[in-house]
């Protein structure tokens, strides 16, 4: 169970980077808050990948991963939005 905690918290925080990294432009989001997006959405993605049948794959499970960073990009979009209406 750690374990799985752990990983998911090194996955989130490498697909809210890769997020980021998709988006054009720059986003005025914390590190923090792009680390939460990219967990979040990792674990999302595992739930999708999973109800979808695409968990149990042998090797790197690039469909769970290719969700996952949707997800995140969409996270972050997300954020970027709210973020910028209550600014204004």
């Amino acid at each position: 169970m750690i374990v799985s905690i752990v990983s998911a918290i090194i996955i989130g925080a490498i697909i809210g980077a890769l997020a980021r990294l998709v988006l054009p432009g720059r986003q005025n989001i914390s590190i923090g808050l792009t680390l939460i997006v990219g967990i979040v959405a990792a674990l999302i993605g595992t739930l999708i990948a999973g109800a979808l049948g695409l968990i149990n794959t042998r090797g790197v499970n690039w469909w769970e991963h290719i969700i996952q960073l949707a997800l995140a990009v969409l996270g972050v979009l997300l954020v970027v939005q709210m973020q910028a209406r209550k600014t204004h």
